[in-house]
């Protein structure tokens, strides 16, 4: 996957709000599951996943959300160090949602 993506607005299936679809720069599309939008030192980021994964296989893309010149949204994938760090914010957000 490339680093950066743009976000198209019309879901794929406008029944399933969590569906997102990305194109690269190269025009390629790929349909994701949004778990979601976390701030992590200031900074938002999208947690995404394979729509069709089961839990047992499920691979979390964390995306950083940044604006280009134009100010539409621009999503880079951020270095391991970040992306461990808003990972783990997602895990004990699942945890504290599963306790409740």
């Amino acid at each position: 996957m490339n680093d950066e993506l743009n976000l198209n607005p019309q879901n794929e299936d406008s029944s399933e709000d969590d569906i997102v679809e990305l194109i690269d720069e190269n025009g390629e599309k790929t349909l994701f599951e949004h778990l979601a939008t976390l701030e992590y030192k200031g900074e938002s980021y999208l947690a995404l996943c394979d729509p069709e994964a089961y839990e047992e296989d499920l691979e979390v893309f964390i995306l950083k959300i940044e604006q280009d010149e134009n100010g539409d949204d621009v999503y880079t994938v951020p270095d391991d160090d970040v992306a461990d760090a808003v990972f783990e914010q997602l895990v004990k957000l699942s945890d504290s949602m599963d306790e409740e």
